[in-house]
């Protein structure tokens, strides 16, 4: 049995990114990059955590880290989603023009790699969430994690969104590729806006 992606080496999965083969691409890329977001969401939660002066705060720091590491687990996860739905999809572009079914074959394909990136822009909302939460409550020396949590997590949203729209623009007429991009302009819109703010209040408060 192959690898699965997320069990791959930094230096393997960006060899292997790097070359023609059709995955992993830039859908597992961007589900990469929510799971450093949240990654980086958890360290900073548990070590504020553990300096927390007051009781209740800890309790829900560590909630947060709690939290976040399961997104970085559910986004390391959908690197292989993507992967297993782009796969027969690159293959079916192979198909010689005119072959009976290959629109119909095209059609379902495309629709069903939609499904993964747009769950990576849904975990994205989680993840920015818990950056909202953080900017708050995290200890001052770690206000620069939060900021390139929110940095990453702006740009795996974008990702994700775009590779939502790739396979859904040439089917706009079918009713389920409307709706994931409904859904996908909606959450793009919302967390790009919503990461950059806390990106550029962690910003400020350190050029201050």
């Amino acid at each position: 049995m192959e690898e699965s992606l997320k069990d791959k080496s930094c230096e393997l999965f960006t060899e292997e990114l790097g070359s023609a083969s059709p995955v992993p691409g830039g859908g597992s890329a961007a589900a990469l990059m929510g799971a450093l977001s949240a990654a980086l969401c958890s360290m900073a939660a548990v070590l504020s955590a553990r300096r927390a002066k007051e009781p209740a705060a800890g309790e829900e720091l560590a909630k947060a880290a709690a939290r976040a590491d399961s997104l970085r687990r559910q986004q390391l996860a959908l690197m292989d989603a993507d992967a297993g739905a782009f796969a027969p999809l690159a293959r079916a572009y192979a198909i010689p023009g005119g072959t009976p079914g290959r629109a119909e074959t095209l059609r379902r394909l495309s629709l069903q790699a939609s499904a993964a990136p747009l769950a990576m822009l849904r975990l994205c909302g989680d993840i920015t969430g818990l950056l909202e939460q953080l900017l708050q409550s995290a200890g001052s020396l770690l206000l620069s994690d939060v900021g390139c949590a929110a940095a990453i997590c702006r740009a795996a949203a974008d990702c994700a969104a775009m590779n939502v729209w790739v396979n859904t623009r040439p089917y706009r007429e079918d009713p389920q590729a409307r709706e994931y991009e409904r859904e996908a302009e909606a959450l793009h819109g919302e967390l790009l806006a919503r990461a950059e703010a806390v990106a550029q209040a962690v910003r400020e408060s350190l050029v201050d």
